[in-house]
């Protein structure tokens, strides 16, 4: 299929003169010059992007996707597929973990319902946009069609549209779908030359047997579309082994760079999203943060093929954007240590090492 041809374009710049003065202002605070470690350099990464001496993160705007995948009719979950339209309906009634983090944040939620085998129907707070009942079993076809897909990436583009506009300084994106940790695993796959075996986990929970029943499926899938020997384009890789979700996170990243919103991107699936939204436009890295290191083995593979460091490693493997969530709170205190802490003038205090 043809790309979309706003998914290629280049993402907002970043001001290298914002970046100098926040570095000046950095070096300036009553502390050894280093002292805070990463939150430095998080504070100031974010005030070149933010093109603001003193950033935030506040608003917060929070995104959750849903989608069913037609993988997992296989077994490739160790939940039923209907457990995502429950999933759906506790995140409408504020009972999951990611409403108790959000509510915690002091961020907006929204949900985004793009197709489900077990609809709950209309829900308060919960959009519903069907692109089908989920995804086709991608052992046999692609998973979308070009027309699903391009629906879905911009439905994540529309949201990180709507939270630029309501003046969101962060973007998180999260995802519920059963068998979407198998999606993601076959992304990661075809866009990193990688065998199954490598890179397949528990997803949410598999014994050993159902993780090598999984890992044979996305070989089958792998094979079935010739994906090493054509070494097809990131986006019709996204087409044939993606999700309507994970789709829609692309978007999302796609868009959070083009339009200068800071993205903080959670564990697995939401960073083979990342992942191949970088492989579509790389020009959107520096606008990328991401949140944690999961217990699923195939994340430290994703991580270091971007080049990334997480803030956190904790064992998580829930989804829903919980582990960005509880990272953000890293990014806040960042950023009101660089805002509110005394300089060495200010505060009437020594810049001399040699002074003691």
């Amino acid at each position: 299929m043809n790309t979309p041809e706003w998914v290629l374009q280049a993402a907002k710049p970043v001001s290298e003169e914002a970046l100098k003065k926040a570095q000046r202002h950095q070096d300036q605070l009553t502390k050894p010059r280093g002292a805070l470690g990463r939150l430095e350099e998080l504070a100031i990464r974010l005030a070149a992007l933010q093109e603001n001496p003193y950033p935030t993160i506040d608003p917060i705007q929070i995104t959750l996707f849903a989608g069913d995948h037609g993988i997992a009719a296989k077994g490739v979950s160790a939940y039923p597929q209907a457990v995502t339209g429950e999933m759906v309906r506790n995140f409408a009634n504020g009972g999951a973990a990611i409403n108790v983090l959000a509510e915690a944040l002091g961020a907006n939620l929204e949900i985004i319902s793009l197709g489900l085998v077990n609809d709950p129907g209309a829900l308060p707070g919960v959009t519903r946009l069907s692109l089908g009942s989920s995804t086709a079993d991608f052992t046999k076809a692609p998973a979308m069609g070009p027309e699903q897909l391009v629906t879905a990436l911009d439905v994540g583009c529309k949201s990180v549209e709507r939270a630029f506009a309501s003046g969101a300084h962060l973007f998180i994106g999260g995802e519920m779908g059963i068998g979407n940790t198998t999606a993601a695993t076959a992304l990661a796959c075809a866009l990193l030359s990688e065998e199954p075996e490598v890179l397949t986990g528990p997803g949410t929970g598999l014994n050993s047997d159902g993780v090598e029943r999984k890992s044979a499926l996305i070989r089958q899938a792998l094979t079935h579309h010739q994906v090493f020997n054509t070494c097809p384009a990131p986006i019709e890789i996204l087409r044939t082994l993606g999700g309507f979700e994970i789709a829609a996170l692309v978007g999302g990243y796609l868009a959070c760079g083009q339009n200068g919103l800071p993205a903080l991107v959670d564990g697995f699936i939401c960073s083979v999203a990342a992942l191949t939204a970088l492989r579509i436009n790389p020009s959107i890295s520096p606008w990328l943060f991401f949140a944690h290191q999961s217990a699923e083995p195939g994340h430290l593979r994703v991580l270091a093929a971007m080049d990334a460091d997480p803030l956190l490693s904790l064992g998580m493997r829930l989804g829903e954007g919980t582990g960005a969530a509880i990272a953000a709170s890293l990014l806040r205190s960042a950023c009101q240590l660089h805002r509110s802490m005394a300089t060495f003038d200010g505060a009437g205090v020594t810049d001399d090492v040699s002074a003691g």
